[in-house]
């Protein structure tokens, strides 16, 4: 099963930016959708950010719209999230994941099988 691990997290003032990456272990991953979700302390996990490997289209959680970009690098087996405008409620663990499919399937943390072990992100003054 391919790994995760996420890096790029840490403390910004609002307002601030950050550049999250997500390197895979593998090359297969490159054909499979990635995605980006998000878990603040006592709150469920939600969906923040996905990118499908079969026509490469986005898909953006409404609260962060405008504000945070995913792409991927094959070559360097890597996703990014970067994330610009930060606010005091961005702040939570950022996990990326891997879906078995090629398309997009949905915004539901069931559609993905391979999880990182998270990297924090604190948005505070």
């Amino acid at each position: 099963q391919v790994q995760l691990v996420e890096s790029g997290g840490g403390l910004v003032q609002p307002g601030g930016s950050l550049r999250l990456s997500c390197a895979a272990s593998e090359r297969a991953y490159s054909i499979r959708t990635m995605g980006w979700f998000r878990q603040a302390p006592e709150k469920a996990r939600e969906f923040v950010a996905a990118l499908s490997a079969d026509d490469g289209s986005t898909r953006y959680a409404g609260s962060i719209q405008g504000r945070f970009t995913i792409s991927r690098d094959n070559s360097k087996n890597t996703l990014y999230l970067q994330m610009n405008s930060l606010k005091p409620e961005d702040t939570a663990v950022y996990y990326c994941a891997t879906s078995p499919y090629s398309v997009y399937m949905g915004d539901s943390s069931t559609n993905y099988n391979a999880w990182g072990q998270g990297t924090q992100v604190t948005v505070s003054s």
